[in-house]
This record gives C-alpha cells, sequence and structure tokens, in this order.
C-alpha cells in the first residue's frame, strides 16, 4: 500500500507530539519538516520502492516505519545511481519505547536478505540497546549529523550584496526554483516533477519557501521553511547555495530572512540540521545563533 499524504499527517502529528514531549528523540528524518520533504520530492519516483507501517494505541499513532528498499535513482548529471540496501526511518513516542522491538521485527522481515541502516538518536539510549541486541552495529563508513537550534527572540537584520534580493518560490517559476536546489545539490535527482510533488506535501508553503536572487536572475540560494504551528517552531531543509555564488554571506542572510519571516507567521523557534563532519555547514549555523539540540547514530546490519 503507498504511503499517503494522510499517512503523512499522521506521521507528522507523532513528530509534534514527540517535538513537544522530548525533541531531543525525534529522529532523523522524522521531523515535521524532513518527513514533507521527502515524501513531497520523491513519492511519485521512488514510492514504488516504499514499504511502511504504522503502529497505533486506540485511535492515536504512537510508533512508524518506513523503509526505502533498493532503487535506481537517475540524477542531473546523467549518471545512474543504483542503491542495493536498504534505509529506516522511524518513530517511536517515549510513552510506547517498547515498540521499537516491533519496529525492527517488522524492518528484518520487509528487508530481509539486504544490508540494513537506520539513524536512531543518541539521546535514545534505550532504543540503541534494542537495535544491538538485534544485531545492528555502529557504521563506520556512515558520517552522524547533528540537528540544531535556537530561539527567534533577536534575530540580526540580513544583509545582502548590492544587485541581490530575496525572492520567494510563489514568486519564481518552477524551473528557476529547481535550478536552485540542482545547483546547490549535484548531482541530484530533483526534478520540476519533484517540486511539483512537493507542493502537494503537508505542510508546505510557498511563501515560506525563500530564495536569493543574483543580479543576472539566477537562484544563487534556497531554503524552505516548515512551519509546525504546534509546537510554533520551524525547520530549514534543504539550505543550499549555488557554487558560483559561495562565501558571498548569501546563505547566512537566508538563514536571518527566513528567521524573520518565520516570527511573522508566528514561530518563536527554528531549528536545521547538519552533518557532523566537514564542519562548514555547521559553523554557517553556529554564526547566526544556532547550538547544537541532538544528534544520530548511524548503524548497520550486513547482508
Amino acid at each position: 500500500m503507498a504511503l499517503t499524504a494522510a499517512d503523512l499527517q499522521l506521521m507528522q502529528e507523532l513528530a509534534q507530539r514527540v517535538t513537544a514531549a522530548r525533541p531531543d528523540l525525534v529522529n532523523s528524518d522524522a521531523s515535521f519538516g524532513e518527513l514533507a520533504w521527502n515524501w513531497g520530492k520523491d513519492h511519485a519516483a521512488f514510492g514504488a520502492s516504499w514499504r511502511h507501517r504504522l503502529w497505533f494505541s486506540g485511535e492515536q499513532l504512537v510508533a512508524w516505519g518506513w523503509a526505502q528498499l533498493p532503487r535506481r535513482v537517475h540524477r542531473s548529471d546523467g549518471s545512474v545511481k543504483d542503491i542495493t540496501g536498504a534505509y529506516l526511518a522511524y518513530q517511536v513516542h517515549p510513552d510506547h519505547a517498547v515498540l521499537v522491538d516491533d519496529v525492527i521485527a517488522w524492518y528484518d522481515t520487509t528487508a530481509d536478505g539486504l544490508e540494513r541502516t537506520v539513524l536512531p538518536g543518541a539521546a535514545d539510549e534505550f532504543a540503541l540497546r534494542r537495535w544491538a541486541a538485534h544485531g545492528y552495529e555502529t557504521d563506520p563508513a556512515e558520517a552522524w549529523s547533528q540537528l540544531n537550534e535556537r530561539d527567534l527572540t533577536d534575530v540580526a537584520e540580513p544583509s545582502l550584496p548590492s544587485g541581490f534580493s530575496f525572492r520567494t518560490a510563489a514568486e519564481a517559476s518552477p524551473e528557476a526554483v529547481v535550478q536552485a536546489h540542482v545547483a546547490a545539490w549535484e548531482p541530484t535527482s530533483y526534478t520540476v516533477s519533484s517540486y511539483e510533488g512537493l507542493c502537494r506535501a503537508p505542510g508546505y508553503r510557498g511563501d515560506l519557501h525563500i530564495l536569493v536572487e543574483a543580479p543576472d536572475g539566477t537562484m544563487a540560494c534556497s531554503a524552505i521553511v516548515w512551519l509546525d504551528e504546534a509546537n510554533s517552531t520551524v525547520e530549514f531543509e534543504p539550505v543550499g547555495t549555488h557554487p558560483g555564488y559561495r562565501r558571498r554571506g548569501l546563505a547566512r542572510a537566508l538563514l536571518l530572512h527566513g528567521m524573520q519571516r518565520a516570527r511573522e507567521a508566528g514561530a518563536g523557534h527554528a531549528t536545521v540540521a547538519c552533518m557532523g563532519t566537514p564542519t562548514q555547514a555547521r559553523d554557517l549555523y553556529y554564526s547566526v545563533g544556532f547550538r547544537e539540540l541532538s544528534r544520530d547514530v548511524p548503524l548497520i546490519k550486513v547482508r
């Protein structure tokens, strides 16, 4: 059965409840914004390779697993990448922590015979013990990531170089919006079709999809700001700058601009994720007031 927008909204609601109770236990790819971003851009192209399961207590979702199985990815530089292993995004509400064993058992059955990876949070000691008990070990080949946070009570004024200006996705063509992402992240499978799917994702707002336009009309920097109204917080995902326009302060200005727009939308808190190494992205986020909230622990179970 396909992972639908309705399923995704239930998963986002669980993310909101975990965020309210224990934000350090929100897993990688299980936050309100990450769920929308990953589903929106990929459900049309790769949804056939997804498997998912939901666990309820009464009528309330308390755990879910989303397994991504082998698939072929066509990328913007013309290359093709064959993904041969399985990856699991998941979340368990801390009041139902024992369900992690059910999630692991379901994943092992669903991805039987494949190399399996997963990214539980470092703060979730109970889950880490359970994953280890099922044969999962730290993955030395996978870099860890961290989630950073700051409040929005004191946001500096953004400053752009002369001739550059802020835009929103609602003010730009789909092709320009897509090119901004492709240039920053190439090679990538992101296309206009991906963007159209993203626009249908629960929580997406074109007025909070922000860009910096260069004097020649190029969209030089972009970020999507996901507003979690239940917790009055926003998440920046993704953030990227065209390689020809880096080291000009564009991403810093865009983040400050995004935080100001977030405050206008009612948010008082913001998060953004980055890889632990290299440190350039982390240094950027620290320069605008973010600090570490949590990090993940890449685990693997070999075939």
